[in-house]
């Protein structure tokens, strides 16, 4: 029997697992995932959005004779197990995360464990501008793999009950977080070796090494104890996105797959899904319901979308496609809820965090895949599916997961989900008729206001589906906000060459050359910077002044009057790369809190840029300064930008300033030192390109760049997974 899974097409490759289970919500998951790590022998892969040793996969305590921190865990299962190799690779985060994130989790599991060290973690940063790595993998021995919606990191572990007041449900500071809801699927046998392939791949792509492959020998079986299978023998696809930054071209596997489930489904379909916004299956789901004798679609969400960044463009889009849903559906096939608790409110509604798909009774797909444009090329993301093609025990295995997930959502048993779907002959009609007042699933009809027209540029880039150009970005590079704030500085710093060129002209003209004498001070100026310690003193001057938070400027000006324009120009570029070196280790050392009242509301604007991690997004932020010269520097050390990256961009970026500067003090001083028709002839000609510099570049930032209709409006903040 022809299957809808093509490898090639939607999916990698097409692999058995001898097993294959579903958990639904993180207890069950955490801990099955302990049992797998603890067992382990050869390797342990981990892949991650979020990955974070603090926490305890076993909160109430796992009593297995291992630490409880996942952290400790990990060292101690490889100190004890000596042909053990782990791998941690986690997305190298914005600092726009930070607050949300463990600190350094690197160092803390750097300790060797061994006198070879074997357990490697890395930050993995190799992926297009303001994307990340989305894929929630994690492999064992070859043997066993995991896959799902589920990182091992904080907020993630809940219950079925997913009560308000969970102790063990804890954000990244220590509180309370609200109630989480995720689905993760676990496969042994050739599907778990081909997982554990994807992720020797992403780990050589990350860091250039590549691990060993996998030892043929024998090594137990690491089948978390006590889990038993749902299903035994069955062909499992894997299917992934790539957006083909490091190698290769763009993998869109899923986009496929979700494409052709819609479009293959004759009854019935089943989403579930954090987001709902893509377009690829907005697109689908609506030639479906103008189709004859279109399926039931239920989509199933979260209320409401994290913070107002959220609500004004992943909410947009999602009231957006719901609206064009609706109108589609003349047939009444299609709603749209959200599981309903009793006693939960705002800002702790339950947050559905699940990537599933079922098609009918025969296909279901779990992973890491928001319905969001993102996930359809933009961030890497793996899923796996299974189909039926034709065996009612695989059947039963599909329709047993939509109906336990609508179980779980309205607090009743499957038995009655199943019986009242076959009673009904309807997926929609069954959860109308087992609706009640307690725990239940509501419909979510989320209001399409005037405004939300204009919000479609700003959303393209928040749900982008695949990687913007550089010139896209450089066009978005200074928000219209920050046109004004950027001006503003080029402004206040134009306005003081003029003032030191009016004072110099008030000294010559005015009284004032009686009680203090320029030409004296700068033949000073002149005699100290002969000495030979002066460049060192200058250098040291910069490395105090980046500690202080001096401005750059007044350095360099103050270098300009010390020296020759060129020698000032090669002392002053060193000294500005000193002072960047040393503010940059300051941010490293001190941490992100102290970053953080350090830079205040810009710390955002600045990692948004730094996010980047190239020589161009670290010069541009020299030449159009979102903040102080120190306050960028602590910034991109505690963000762990590269120190190669962050100097080489710093050089590129304050040059042309520093040329500027240093060109206008020796004018200004040969104006003071030799007055007379050409000193002042040049300094009028100074002053004047300095204004006319200044009123065009104030003009065009002030004036929005014109926009074709494909370029979207730069947002400010990215999708969280």
């Amino acid at each position: 029997m022809t299957g809808l899974l093509v490898p090639g097409r939607n999916c990698w490759r097409v692999e058995r697992a001898r097993r294959l289970a579903f958990f639904v919500d993180g207890a069950d998951y955490f801990a099955a995932v302990r049992s797998a790590i603890a067992q382990a022998r050869r390797s342990v892969f981990i892949l991650a959005w979020d990955f974070d040793t603090r926490i305890r996969l076993v909160p109430e305590g796992a009593n297995d004779g291992l630490p409880e921190e996942l952290g400790e865990f990990l060292k101690t299962v490889v100190r004890r197990t000596p042909d053990l190799h782990m791998y941690v690779l986690s997305w190298d985060f914005a600092m726009l995360y930070v607050g949300d994130r463990e600190f350094l989790p690197l160092y803390k599991l750097g300790w060797k464990t061994h006198p070879v060290p074997r357990l490697s973690f890395y930050l993995d940063g190799r992926h297009p501008i303001s994307s990340s790595h989305h894929q929630k993998v994690v492999v064992v021995d070859d043997a066993v793999a995991f896959v799902g919606g589920l990182d091992l990191t904080h907020g993630r572990w809940d219950t079925h009950e997913h009560l308000r007041d969970q102790p063990y449900r804890l954000d990244a500071q220590g509180r309370q977080s609200r109630p989480n809801h995720d689905v993760q699927a676990i496969v042994d046998g050739a599907a778990a070796g081909a997982l554990g392939d994807l992720c020797r791949d992403r780990w050589q792509r990350a860091t250039r090494k590549r691990p060993p492959p996998p030892d043929a020998g024998p090594h137990g079986d690491p089948w978390p104890r006590g889990l038993a299978p749902e299903i035994e023998d069955i062909d499992v696809a894997i299917a992934r996105t790539d957006p083909g930054y490091v190698k290769g071209p763009p993998v869109e596997e899923i986009k496929q797959l979700y494409a052709d489930a819609i479009a293959g489904a004759r009854h019935a379909l089943y989403l579930e899904n954090q987001y709902f916004s893509s377009s690829v299956v907005g697109a689908a789901l609506e030639r479906r319901l103008t189709a004859p004798e279109p399926p039931e679609i239920v989509v199933v969400s979260r209320l409401t979308e994290e913070g107002w960044l959220e609500s004004r463009t992943m909410g947009t889009l999602r009231a957006l496609l719901h609206r064009r849903l609706e109108q589609a559906d003349e047939s009444g096939r299609y709603r749209l809820y959200y599981p309903y608790i009793p006693g939960l409110e705002r800002p702790d509604l339950l947050n559905v965090h699940s990537k599933v798909l079922v098609m009918d009774d025969e296909l279901c797909s779990v992973g890491s895949a928001n319905f969001n444009n993102r996930s359809m090329g933009f961030d890497t993301e793996c899923n796996i599916a299974i189909e039926a093609l034709g065996e009612e025990r695989v059947r039963r295995v599909i329709a047993g997961l939509r109906d336990r997930l609508i179980a779980e959502h309205m607090a009743i048993s499957r038995e009655r989900v199943e019986a009242g779907i076959a009673q009904a002959g309807s997926v929609i009609r069954a959860i109308e008729s087992l609706r009640g007042p307690g725990r239940t699933l509501a419909p979510i009809a989320p209001e399409v206001t005037p405004d939300m027209e204009e919000l479609l540029s700003a959303s393209a880039l928040v749900d982008p589906e695949r990687p913007a150009s550089a010139d896209e970005l450089i066009d978005e590079f200074v928000l219209p906000d920050e046109r004004a704030s950027v001006a503003g500085r080029i402004a206040r710093f134009s306005t003081g060459i003029i003032v030191l060129a009016v004072a110099a002209a008030a000294w010559r003209w005015s009284p004032l050359h009686e009680w203090v004498s320029l030409r004296d001070l700068v033949g000073e100026a002149r005699g100290l910077s002969a000495s030979p310690v002066a460049a060192i003193v200058v250098l040291a001057g910069y490395a105090i002044g980046g500690l202080v938070f001096a401005p750059l400027a007044l350095l360099v000006v103050i270098t300009a009057f010390l020296f020759g324009p060129v020698f000032a120009a090669v002392c002053a570029m060193a000294g500005a790369l000193v002072n960047a070196a040393v503010t940059y280790g300051v941010g490293r050392l001190v941490g992100r809190q102290a970053v953080r009242r350090i830079a205040g509301h810009r710390l955002n604007r600045i990692t948004r840029h730094l996010a980047r991690k190239n020589i161009l997004a670290v010069a541009a932020l020299r030449v159009l300064p979102i903040a102080s010269f120190p306050t960028v520097n602590a910034v991109a050390g505690a963000s762990r930008l590269r120190a190669r990256t962050f100097l080489l961009g710093t050089a590129v970026g304050v040059a042309p300033g520093i040329a500027l500067m240093v060109t206008f003090v020796d004018i200004l001083r040969a104006a003071v030192a030799r007055p007379g028709l050409v000193t002042y002839s040049l300094l009028a000609v100074a002053v004047v390109a300095t204004l006319l510099v200044s009123n065009d570049l104030r003009r065009r930032m002030r004036s929005p760049a014109p926009r074709s209709e494909s370029t979207p409006a730069r947002s400010r903040a990215f999708d969280r997974p």
